[in-house]
C-alpha cells in the first residue's frame, strides 16, 4: 500500500497595505492614499457648491477662501508638528489673540510704525510657547492638560489687555496695508506667508536630522532617547515654534481686521488646526504626518466653510461639519492602525 501525499491547498495571503500601496501607479503612490482621499473630497465639494451658486469658483471667492484660509493653515502646519513629536497644542487660538492684541497695542501707543508691534507679538508668542514647552516637559503636565490650561489663560490674558475689546486701528499704516491686502503676483501677501511657511517645515520635516528626530520622537520616545535625542530640547523648541508662528497669526488677524481681536476671529482656531492635521493624516499617537495632506485638508476646511456660508446655511451647522470631519479623521486612523476597540475584544 503506497502513501501519496496531497499536496495542501493554497492559501492566499491577505495583502497588507504596504502591498496594496506597492501595486498603485507610481505617481499614486508617491501621493499617497491619504492625499487621494482629500483630493476626491475636495472636488466633490467644489463641484457640488460651483453647481449650487454660480460665484462660487469664480476667482475673487477662490481668493476669500485662499485668505481665510490662511490663519487656520499656519496653525495647522505647526500643529502637525507638535503632534508628530507625540503633543498636542489646543491653546494656539488663544495665542493668536494675544498676539493680535499686543501688535495693535504697542503700535497705536508707542506710534513707533508696524515694526515695533509686530515684534512685541512674535516676544510675546515666543514667551507663552516657551511657557508652554517648560511646563510640558518639566511640570511633566500631559501636553494637552497643559495647552487646556493655556486655551483659558491666554484668552483671558487678551481680554485683561484689551478690556474686552478690540483695540487699536492699523489701517494707517502701509505695512499692515501691505500684509493685509496686499497682493505679490496676483496671489496675496497672507497666502505667499503660509507657502514660504509651509515649505520650510515641509524641508525641515523631510530633509534634516531635525525632522528625523521628532518623528523618531513621536514614534518611539523610548528608543529615541535611547539613540541620544534631547527629547526636553526638541519638545520646548517646538512649542516655541508654535508661538512664534500663532504670533505671525495674530500680526496677519490684526491685519486684515484693521485692529486687534482678543476673541473674535481666534476663537476655535484649535479645533480647525488639529481637525486640519488629523484629516491630513497626522497621527494623534506621533510619529506620522506631512504638511501636504495638512494644506489639502486646511483647503477642503476652508471650501467647505465658504460654500456652506454662501448658501446661507447657520453657522451653527460649520461647528458640528468640523467636529465630525475630526472624529471621522480619528477612526480612520484607529481602523488603518489595526487597533482593537475599547472594550470589544479581538
Amino acid at each position: 500500500m503506497t502513501l501519496t501525499s496531497t499536496p495542501a491547498p493554497s492559501v492566499k495571503e491577505p495583502r497588507s497595505g504596504a502591498d496594496r500601496a506597492s501595486r498603485r501607479p507610481a505617481f499614486l503612490a508617491g501621493i499617497g492614499g491619504q492625499n487621494i482621499s482629500l483630493i476626491g473630497a475636495l472636488i466633490v465639494v467644489l463641484a457640488l457648491f460651483g453647481l449650487l451658486n454660480d460665484n462660487y469658483l469664480s476667482l475673487s471667492n477662490m481668493q476669500v477662501i485662499a485668505e481665510a484660509a490662511t490663519i487656520t493653515g499656519l496653525l495647522a502646519i505647526v500643529q502637525t508638528v507638535v503632534i508628530i513629536c507625540g503633543g498636542l497644542d489646543i491653546s494656539v487660538g488663544s495665542q493668536v489673540g494675544v498676539a493680535s492684541v499686543v501688535s495693535a497695542m504697542v503700535f497705536t501707543t508707542t506710534g513707533s510704525g508696524a515694526f515695533l508691534g509686530m515684534a512685541a507679538a512674535v516676544g510675546v508668542g515666543v514667551l507663552v510657547g516657551a511657557l508652554n514647552g517648560l511646563v510640558i516637559v518639566y511640570g511633566r503636565v500631559n501636553p494637552t492638560i497643559a495647552t487646556l490650561a493655556g486655551l483659558a489663560a491666554y484668552k483671558g490674558l487678551a481680554q485683561l489687555l484689551s478690556d474686552g475689546r478690540a483695540q487699536g486701528y492699523v489701517l494707517n499704516d502701509d505695512m499692515f496695508v501691505f500684509l493685509g491686502r496686499g497682493k505679490i503676483a496676483g496671489l496675496p501677501v497672507m497666502v505667499w506667508i503660509l507657502i514660504v511657511v509651509a515649505v520650510t517645515v515641509h524641508l525641515l520635516l523631510k530633509y534634516t536630522d531635525i525632522g528625523r528626530n521628532l518623528y523618531a520622537i513621536g514614534g518611539n520616545d523610548i528608543a529615541a532617547r535611547l539613540a541620544g535625542i534631547s527629547i526636553n530640547k526638541y519638545l520646548i523648541c517646538v512649542y516655541t515654534l508654535i508661538g512664534v508662528v500663532a504670533a505671525v497669526a495674530g500680526i496677519l488677524l490684526t491685519a486684515r481686521t484693521g485692529s486687534g481681536q482678543p476673541v473674535s476671529g481666534s476663537e476655535g482656531l484649535e479645533l480647525k488646526a488639529i481637525t486640519a492635521a488629523a484629516l491630513g493624516g497626522a497621527a494623534l499617537k506621533g510619529g506620522k504626518g506631512g504638511i501636504g495632506g495638512t494644506l489639502l485638508a486646511v483647503a477642503l476646511l476652508g471650501c467647505l466653510e465658504n460654500g456652506l456660508t454662501v448658501q446661507g446655511i447657520n453657522t451653527f451647522w460649520q461647528n458640528v461639519a468640523q467636529g465630525a470631519l475630526l472624529v471621522i479623521a480619528v477612526v480612520i486612523q484607529q481602523r488603518r492602525s489595526g487597533e482593537r476597540a475599547v472594550g470589544l475584544p479581538h
